[in-house]
């Protein structure tokens, strides 16, 4: 959560000293440069959280990462090159405001769309990495992320190289209907035939990963990792309860639970990741 102003309380007297004791109660902490942990609520400084890793010092909170930080997390300075491709995000339910809303989102983040996919070393190991990022409508699937995701994975077949996805998504993108449903299908093809080539697949679960990435490419990695107390499934928890009319465990749909329970080999703190995955790579050859 952005504190985008902090302002002192001020009492205005007279008009004719209005605008002095404004100069002179006027805030000089820079706008936009504190964040708030939705964990602790401890008020953090924003450049200072970015050096940790966007992991809150008080609780361990990781926050969510755009896919720039995570591609300077993951990967050797200078080595990310990613993949050009020119796809058009289409419009099937010809829904008035979706494509402006794309646009907007596109100048505000600076992504063409909800997935970066490029290829990059990890300590010198070449990888095919694609990283979903939350900024841009929640990190939904619609016609081009699933378009490029396949791309990787077939690029990855054809360079002989593993496969890194870090999945960050509410699902399948309902502005597109049945077009970005359908790419849970195609994604799964596509890893299909990476297990066939025998390439290296490894997903990372982010917070949050839900809906018909979950029910796709996420779930089928050689190794699923996790970061910690990221939240994971396919419908939300309330949806669940009123489905099913009973409570839910304490902690259900957390990396911690899921790994309880079998459905991911391991969380790794934010900090250790990109030393994991080196290891795996290396394990792999």
């Amino acid at each position: 959560m952005v504190i985008d102003k902090i302002k002192k309380r001020m009492d205005y007297g007279d008009n004719e000293n209005q605008e002095n004791q404004e100069k002179e109660h006027r805030s000089d902490i820079p706008i936009g440069k504190w964040v708030k942990c939705d964990k602790c609520k401890q008020i953090l400084y924003k450049e200072s959280l970015h050096q940790n890793y966007s992991i809150c010092p008080n609780c361990g909170n990781h926050f969510r990462l755009s896919s720039r930080r995570r591609v300077d997390h993951i990967i050797d300075k200078g080595t990310f090159e990613e993949f050009e491709l020119d796809i058009q995000t289409s419009n099937p339910l010809e829904m008035p405001e979706y494509i402006k809303k794309l646009d907007t989102l596109k100048e505000k983040t600076g992504l063409d769309e909800a997935v970066k996919c490029g290829i990059g070393d990890i300590n010198s190991e070449k990888v095919v990495l694609c990283v979903m990022d939350s900024n841009f409508m929640m990190g939904s699937m619609g016609k081009v992320v699933g378009e490029k995701i396949t791309y990787s994975i077939e690029k990855a077949i054809e360079l002989h190289l593993p496969i890194i996805i870090f999945c960050a998504s509410g699902g399948a993108r309902m502005q597109e209907g049945i077009v970005s449903l359908m790419q849970m299908a195609k994604t799964s093809a596509a890893v299909k035939k990476l297990h066939k080539a025998g390439n290296l697949y490894i997903t990372v679960l982010t917070d949050p990963t839900y809906g018909g990435v979950t029910a796709s490419f996420a779930s089928l990695g050689d190794i699923i990792l996790a970061e910690p107390s990221a939240m994971i499934g396919f419908a939300g928890q309330r949806v669940i309860k009123q489905t099913i009319g009973e409570d839910l465990p304490e902690g259900f749909q957390t990396a911690e639970f899921l790994l309880e329970h079998g459905f991911i080999d391991k969380v790794v703190n934010r900090k250790d990741m990109k030393e994991t995955l080196h290891k795996l790579l290396l394990l792999n050859k």
